[in-house]
């Protein structure tokens, strides 16, 4: 009986291993239907060019922003992503200081219902990219919440005249090329304490920088 027990154990030992040879070289179960392979990761957003330039169009009349790509560049990223989208179709001019600034950009302004939120929506979404360049006329910067100077996203206004007191605080990302008059013309619409009483709507367009010729 001493002798049977270790031919049992290999023989048992040997069969084990067959089985586990046999597991090892046995191809392995093909997916099931339907299974959903990852996601390819997206590419990256390319940057903006320098020389585009954005359309706002208004029941005023339109004027030109020249984007500042190399001076803010994520800030640019995003106002263009947004342009693109349809984004700012149909948002509004909400906020407007005398002599001093015109806001809008709020994507909640699209819907007349929600005008007592107007000034919260589409913000906190990119980090602040301060420079040096001053707050003068026609400067087009980030709006950002009262809390936070790294809480810019798609709100901006539009400087009316200098304001040298704003440097440090916000984002610059472009600036009006033309039509001041018309930014002008919309700051004279009627407000109460400084929000808009009449909805003035925009349209933005972007368009690349004309090609340079040979």
């Amino acid at each position: 009986m001493s002798r049977r027990r270790p031919i049992l154990a290999i023989l048992v030992g040997l069969a084990g291993s067959a089985v586990l040879s046999q597991a090892l070289q046995a191809p392995k179960p093909a997916p099931k239907a339907g299974t959903a392979k990852p996601a390819a990761p997206t590419p990256a957003e390319p940057p903006v060019a320098a020389g585009t330039e954005a359309v706002v169009e208004t029941a005023k009349g339109s004027f030109t922003i020249r984007l500042l790509p190399d001076v803010a560049p994520e800030h640019v990223r995003h106002f263009v992503q947004v342009a693109k989208a349809g984004g700012y179709d149909g948002t509004t001019f909400h906020r407007i200081i005398a002599g001093g600034i015109i806001q809008g950009g709020d994507p909640l302004s699209k819907d007349p219902a929600k005008a007592a939120q107007y000034g919260t929506g589409g913000l906190g979404l990119l980090k602040a990219e301060f420079s040096d360049l001053p707050f003068a006329r026609g400067v087009v910067a980030a709006a950002r919440r009262p809390s936070s100077k790294d809480s810019g996203g798609s709100q901006f206004f539009i400087c009316l005249r200098e304001q040298p007191s704003l440097a440090g605080q916000y984002t610059i990302f472009g600036e009006v090329a033309s039509g001041m008059d018309v930014v002008d013309q919309i700051s004279l619409t009627p407000v109460d304490g400084d929000k808009a009483k009449e909805r003035v709507e925009m349209k933005v367009t972007i368009r690349p920088p004309a090609p340079v010729a040979p």
